[in-house]
């Protein structure tokens, strides 16, 4: 469509209003000096504009540079591409006076579904000379105006037939001075309606399970002569509003009503609709054009033909204005008849509106005729949750973050919809098989017991993993992995890690406490009492750090719910594994074991009954051998070994040399304080070892409950999550143990003293130490996350970690020099991903996007922090 601006007296007047959507490509066409730019510079960001000039002075240093034009639209037409691409709004200030120019900008705009604009500045060969005469930045032969002066007049005769949708041409400057540029919005895009939203599958004409449907959803339906036009009225629950996702029509036994229905809903606000294919086919009917007569359509026309011509008149109308797709509720929603790619959401074209009706076809037709279609779904990526219909499936089921909720209610299936963002789904059973279908309707999952989701994650793309990636987190924004970090979980998880499907979490580094200024003290509760008060947290709770190793203990009730939930096919009902998502046990039969306590006693304590029969613990396990017998026997052990036996040589050399008269006596002294502190070493890593023969022979401490079915428990104090394993404690009596606490109010010097002395008791006693927490799971402070847990390890176990003579004074010097910076911003980084990846799995999202957050955290292990902190 080719607009003029309107005359100079009414151009004063008002002014030519042109309306531009976002995104959309703006063709700037004129002659130099025209005004192009001054235009571009009037109405438009500097970030939506791309001019040839500017581009030429960046690959030339010189924007008169002609000879560097074509690299200059390489570049350009590349960044046109990228933001259009982005979703912006995109003006390129060049001539663009000749169809060879605008072929490749159109040739984007339309790979990229968006509208292109032209604004032609038609001002007349001398207005543009007279200005680049008196311009000093560059200088225009006039043969060149010319030239592009006549090139612009021959365009316009031929511009709309180039993919151009709408021109807008300016004659006169004070036309230019005077235009208007209004953002606007295209058909498709809703995003400021947030819902919430009842979003129906295709109804072909059954009415009765519609009204019954909407009954169950709380909308009211009174059908009243009185009621408007069309005989009823719909009421929809306080906030809520319905989409209807197309194919209203055909096959069913009350179309008319149907339509009566939806019309009076949209035409109240009510509710949303988009076209179906089989809407699109009446419409042709409608308006006379003549089309095959099958599929249902021959029950529609016999209906219609009792209605009328006013309501065919405005049923046809309806049809025409309805929109290809929805983009709903900030982006995150998308409603179309057969799907939409991401790629298109939002978007307007031919390509948009086919899409959004028939889905992904190839083209092909199947042994029963019907077309081929690809399975778009299983390689969506986007954002926007895509909820369809079209293709009837036996039940709706996930995929990829995309849901299709006809389940064939004409067929003998049931009319089905979804909530959101409750994604809850509603279903009536059709009253019976009003159609046959052509061919049988094929389940989304093709196993039984699984998803649709678990099948398709049976294969993880490795390209969801490697190179710099930066994965989005609810508590900490951004999470960047680096390239070589990325590598080298590759090689960890591909080599080492369990079934990906049951590593649905990783728990986050410790960073311990501050150094002590102590005499003979590395670590002290005092400084971890420091950092929360800081912090702003009112109160802490200290838990025994039990010497072991840490485990996850994902414990389902039986293989059918862990077949269910986990997607897995290996007959299991649970794993162990370590924080590095490795097997922890190397002994299968030793691990069955220990899932079978931890089944039982969540059975007996009613916990499966609370939480939906599975459910995620973080623990330590005992003995610190069970899992580290080979570093207890490769650097353990040889150094305390060697020590003992080499000190031991050397007193009895220096007693000797005393004896002789020679004078040893500080030397033998020193010596004999090493031998102690060697003893002590060895004494310390000795402490948490003991032989593992049966599962009675290990010891498990919960002391987080994580995850359960609809729950991630990040939301509950410690106190709840220390209760609930004290729950499994209580049940099991011997493998399972309760993990000790105090509580301490931060300020209360009374409060901090007793919550010193008890970590002096339990270090007195052998024990490794404590741990620091926030009362609250999750706590901020000024800064934002502050440390989910300060450890602070004891003075002999210390030992273990720096070295048998670490606490010399002048090893201890040194030691307090220790940089804690890189370990708690790992720290706080593992956090935000781990929560991240459990909340991901219990919304039910694929797994390549849990393993996105499981994979960034083994990744993070990897970078450069000192591993004795």
């Amino acid at each position: 469509m080719s607009t003029e601006a309107p005359g100079a007296e009414a151009a004063a007047a008002k002014g030519l209003m042109i309306p531009l959507p976002t995104p959309s490509l703006v063709l700037l066409v004129g002659a130099s000096g025209s005004g192009k730019s001054t235009f571009a510079r009037r109405h438009f960001a500097p970030t939506e504009v791309v001019s040839s000039d500017m581009f030429r002075a960046m690959v030339s240093d010189d924007e008169n540079d002609q000879s560097a034009s074509a690299s200059a639209f390489e570049v350009l037409h590349l960044v046109v591409d990228k933001r259009l691409e982005a979703g912006k709004l995109v003006v390129v200030d060049a001539t663009n006076v000749r169809p060879e120019f605008r072929k490749p900008l159109v040739a984007i705009a339309r790979k990229h579904h968006v509208f292109a604009t032209a604004i032609a500045f038609d001002v007349g060969e001398r207005v543009c000379a007279e200005r680049n005469e008196s311009r000093t930045d560059r200088n225009v032969a006039a043969h060149v105006v010319r030239r592009q002066s006549q090139d612009l007049r021959t365009s316009l005769r031929g511009i709309e037939r180039e993919g151009i949708r709408v021109v807008h041409v300016l004659r006169k400057p004070e036309e230019i001075e005077d235009v208007r540029i209004e953002r606007t919005r295209l058909w498709t895009d809703r995003r400021d309606e947030h819902g919430p939203f009842d979003i129906i599958g295709d109804v072909h004409g059954c009415c009765d399970e519609l009204e019954a449907l909407l009954e169950d959803l709380g909308y009211t339906v009174e059908w009243d002569p009185a009621a408007g036009p069309h005989g009823v009225r719909v009421t929809p629950p306080p906030g809520r509003r319905l989409v209807f996702l197309g194919d209203l029509v055909d096959r069913g036994p009350r179309i008319v009503d149907v339509l009566r229905l939806v019309m009076t809903a949209v035409q109240s606000g009510a509710a949303l609709c988009v076209p179906g294919n089989h809407e699109v086919k009446l419409l042709k009917v409608l308006r006379g054009r003549q089309v095959t007569i099958m599929h249902g359509l021959a029950e529609t026309l016999a209906e219609l033909a009792s209605t009328t011509e006013a309501f065919q008149a405005e049923l046809a109308q309806f049809i025409d204005d309805l929109v290809s797709h929805y983009v709903l509720d900030d982006g995150r929603l998308c409603v179309a008849h057969a799907g939409m790619k991401a790629s298109m959401q939002g978007r307007s074209s031919g390509g948009v509106r086919e899409f959004g009706l028939y889905g992904d076809t190839t083209g092909e037709t199947d042994a029963y005729g019907l077309p081929v279609r690809h399975n778009w779904a299983s390689e969506y990526r986007g954002r926007a949750t895509v909820v369809y219909g079209h293709t009837p499936v036996p039940t709706a089921d996930w995929l990829n973050n995309t849901i299709c909720v006809d389940t064939g209610c004409v067929f003998g299936g049931a009319l089905t919809a979804l909530r959101y963002p409750e994604r809850e789904i509603v279903s009536v059973p059709a009253a019976r098989q009003y159609c046959e279908p052509k061919k049988p309707l094929i389940p989304v999952a093709p196993e039984e017991g699984r998803t649709a989701q678990q099948a398709y994650d049976d294969t993880l793309d490795i390209d969801d993993v490697i190179g710099k990636r930066p994965v989005s987190t609810r508590l900490a924004r951004w999470v960047t992995v680096r390239e070589e970090n990325a590598a080298a979980a590759l090689e960890a998880m591909s080599r080492f890690a369990v079934d990906p499907r049951w590593l649905v979490y990783l728990p986050p580094t410790m960073s311990p406490t501050e150094t002590s200024e102590l005499p003979g003290t590395l670590e002290h509760p005092a400084e971890a009492f420091a950092y929360f008060r800081r912090n702003e947290v009112p109160r802490v709770i200290c838990e025994e750090k039990h010497m072991g190793s840490r485990a996850v203990i994902v414990v389902c009730r039986d293989e059918a719910t862990a077949k269910k939930r986990f997607g897995t096919t290996d007959g299991r009902a649970g794993i162990v594994y370590t924080r590095t998502g490795r097997p922890f046990f190397d002994d299968p039969a030793l691990e069955e074991a220990l899932l079978s306590r931890v089944r039982r006693a969540a059975e007996a304590s009613g916990l499966f009954d609370e939480l939906g029969g599975w459910f995620v613990l973080d623990a330590e396990i005992m003995p610190w051998s069970a899992k580290a017998q080979a570093l207890v026997r490769v650097q353990y052990a040889p150094v305390g070994s060697a020590s003992r036996s080499a000190l031991g040589a050397g007193i009895e050399a220096l007693v000797q040399a005393n004896e002789r008269g020679i004078e040893a006596g500080e030397l033998l002294a020193r010596m004999r304080d090493r031998a102690r502190a060697a003893s002590r070493y060895v004494d310390a890593y000795r402490r948490y070892c003991w032989p593992v023969a049966r599962i009675e022979d290990v010891r498990v401490a919960p002391f987080h409950l994580l995850a359960a079915e609809g729950r991630v428990f990040v939301d509950r104090d410690h106190p709840f999550h220390l209760a609930m394993a004290a729950r499994l404690a209580e049940a099991d009596g011997q493998v399972l143990v309760a993990t000790r606490h105090v509580e301490v109010t931060l300020g209360d010097e009374a409060s901090e003293r007793v919550g010193a002395a008890w970590w002096e008791e339990l270090t007195a006693a052998g024990g490794e130490g404590m741990v620091v927490k926030p009362i609250s799971f999750l706590a901020r402070g000024k800064r934002g996350l502050v440390q989910p847990a300060v450890k602070c390890r004891g003075r002999e176990y210390l030992r273990i970690i720096y070295g048998p003579e670490y606490d010399l004074p002048e090893n201890l010097a040194r030691l307090r020099n220790r940089g804690l910076g890189a370990k708690r911003s790992l720290a706080l980084r593992e956090l935000a991903l781990g929560v991240e990846a459990l909340e991901r799995f219990v919304r039910g999202e694929p797994l390549r996007r849990v393993h996105e957050c499981v994979f960034a955290i083994l990744a993070l292990e990897s970078e450069p922090v000192d591993p004795r902190l």
